[in-house]
């Protein structure tokens, strides 16, 4: 079980502000998609620090850009850190792990694999397991155990709700086929 990652847990504290009360359902959402997607990866900790990175990225646009045409603005920011710290080489795969997070069908292409376990991960969460992906039951209870929801599937009903009433016509633009 990972618990804690450096490099989240500056980047959650660093937004902490834009995630006001939302942080802790945030937080628990991130680190259950990584746990998830760890099950899913073989182990590397290149790939934990990309998922870190991803995964504090991966929504931020909520609440830093206040809307919830997410997706562009989340991965905006997630290019500028990546720049900020050096590591233009990780642009694809953090790229795209935010860029198809909410793909309904795989990843393009069999070339990043970790964007399609980041992919899977984020579904099985935000379907609280309703698909699993091969990953036994017994697992995923215990990640939830661990990071408990906090609020953050009442959050998803909220800001779907506030998207259908304010842009009927674009009900689901984060959405990706």
């Amino acid at each position: 079980m990972i618990r804690s990652i450096p490099t989240l847990d500056a980047l959650l504290q660093r937004h902490a502000e834009a995630f006001g009360p939302n942080r802790r359902a945030y937080t628990n959402h991130v680190y259950r998609v990584i746990n998830i997607a760890a099950l899913l990866l073989p182990p590397d900790a290149g790939a934990l620090e990309k998922l870190a990175i991803a995964g504090a990225f991966h929504d931020i646009g909520v609440w830093a850009d206040k809307t919830f045409d997410y997706l562009a603005p989340s991965e905006q920011r997630a290019m500028v850190y990546l720049d900020e710290i050096g590591r233009p080489e990780w642009k694809q795969d953090v790229g795209a792990m935010v860029r198809w997070h909410h793909k309904i069908t795989s990843v393009p292409g069999d070339e990043n694999p970790i964007s399609e376990a980041f992919r899977k991960a984020d579904w099985i969460d935000v379907l609280h397991g309703a698909i699993t992906c091969g990953i036994p039951r017994v697992k995923l209870r215990k990640i939830w155990s661990a990071f408990p929801n906090a609020g953050f599937h009442l959050l998803l009903v909220k800001l779907s709700g506030k998207q259908l009433l304010t842009k009927p016509w674009n009900p689901m633009p984060i959405l990706r086929w």
